[in-house]
């Protein structure tokens, strides 16, 4: 039961990654046929990412309340109603009611899941979780790609709707698997314990320069999956072709870092992973800043970037029953998977505006500062939570 339970984990993380790059590749000409603005992607964008922020914050007493299987059940059924709704929308106000269950029910999937996880599951595990989110975010603008050659873009959120809907009916099965049994991993000790809420935990020593870590690791993350084409075109000349197929490396390094993690995160630990994964990454940004037209050391860095963005991630959730008690992760991840979307929702934009001023040299630089303040943050967490 433990080994099938993991895999019906697995298939939801990849549902929760399979909407998060569907809007992003059906938008050139979803924003044509429905007579909208292309800016208009940035509200859309908002509206879902407000939705993840709130169920985000909800999850740990919707999780208390209804168990992980039940939250993570609904929310995947909520997600391809949305979808549904995208494929059939023919206006932007139709978009924007579509978009918050679109948000909510990410939300709630990723901090229910990444909770549940870290309370019953190895380093490794955590790891792979999020490797799935990636081949998730991988296989949707394929699918885009299919029916945009074949047929129309809302074919193709009708395809992953359908998808998720597959992956909603196989959590609503598999009830037997997250049965609590005495001494099994897959007891769902959530339900036994007072939640501390969001207060209570934002007292606990060491959660603030976490969230503060957090947030700033997704925003160095954010900000590379934004604007690394963009600034492949504008600094290293690639046409706008090549640079849309080499920043596709940044993900694969991702999510290739991400497999081979698994296999060595128990040994190391979840921070020296992070630590080895900071060094890995500041190597990347490192080759990108060197000054030459030349393309091939920003690709390499890029590449690097994402091999060693790979573990921090996970590692930082898994880490959190450990420093903060299990009692208290549901709530924390909660307010780190909100903290996480307002990295990744607010701070990008800000770098558009700000290389707008300055121009698009500036890139690595930008990840490099919040990748230190996230190291410095989270060495701060870490030795807190050490001293207790």
């Amino acid at each position: 039961m433990y080994n099938l339970l993991i895999i019906v984990i697995y298939l939801a993380f990849i549902s929760l990654g399979l909407p998060d790059s569907l809007l992003g590749a059906s938008w050139p000409i979803m924003h044509l046929d429905i007579g909208i603005d292309l800016s208009a992607m940035g509200i859309i964008s908002m509206i879902i990412s407000s939705g993840t922020v709130v169920s985000s914050l909800l999850s740990e007493k919707l999780t208390r309340r209804f168990s992980t299987r039940t939250v993570t059940t609904v929310s995947v059924f909520l997600t391809a109603l949305a979808l549904l709704g995208f494929s059939y929308s023919t206006n932007i106000w139709m978009i924007i009611i579509f978009a918050i269950p679109y948000g909510f029910g990410a939300g709630a999937i990723d901090a229910a899941l990444n909770n549940y996880v870290a309370i019953h599951y190895s380093s490794k595990h955590m790891s792979w979780l999020h490797c799935f989110w990636g081949v998730g975010t991988i296989v949707s603008p394929f699918i885009m790609s299919y029916s945009l050659s074949n047929s129309n873009w809302n074919s193709g959120y009708r395809a992953v709707a359908y998808i998720q809907i597959s992956i909603a009916f196989i959590l609503l099965l598999s009830k037997p698997l997250w049965e609590r049994q005495k001494g099994s991993v897959t007891y769902d000790s959530q339900n036994d314990t007072k939640g501390i809420g969001i207060v209570g935990a934002l007292k606990i020593r060491g959660v603030i320069p976490l969230l503060i870590g957090f947030f700033a690791y997704c925003a160095a993350e954010g900000t590379v999956m934004s604007w690394a084409c963009t600034y492949l075109v504008e600094h290293k000349q690639l046409s706008e072709i090549d640079a849309a197929a080499f920043a596709s490396l940044f993900f694969i390094g991702m999510t290739i870092g991400r497999f081979l993690a698994g296999f060595i995160m128990d040994k190391l630990g979840d921070w020296k992973m992070i630590l080895l994964g900071t060094i890995l990454s500041s190597i990347g940004m490192l080759l990108m800043i060197i000054p030459t037209k030349e393309s091939a050391l920003a690709l390499i860095g890029l590449i690097t970037i994402g091999l060693g963005f790979a573990p921090i991630y996970p590692c930082i959730i898994h880490s959190t029953p450990n420093n903060f008690g299990d009692e208290n992760s549901g709530s924390i991840i909660g307010i780190q998977m909100a903290s996480a979307y307002m990295g990744f929702t607010f701070i990008p934009p800000l770098f558009g505006i700000i290389a707008k001023l300055t121009g698009f040299m500036i890139f690595p630089f930008y990840i490099i500062l919040f990748t230190f303040l996230m190291i410095i943050m989270l060495k701060k967490t870490f030795t807190q939570t050490s001293n207790k």
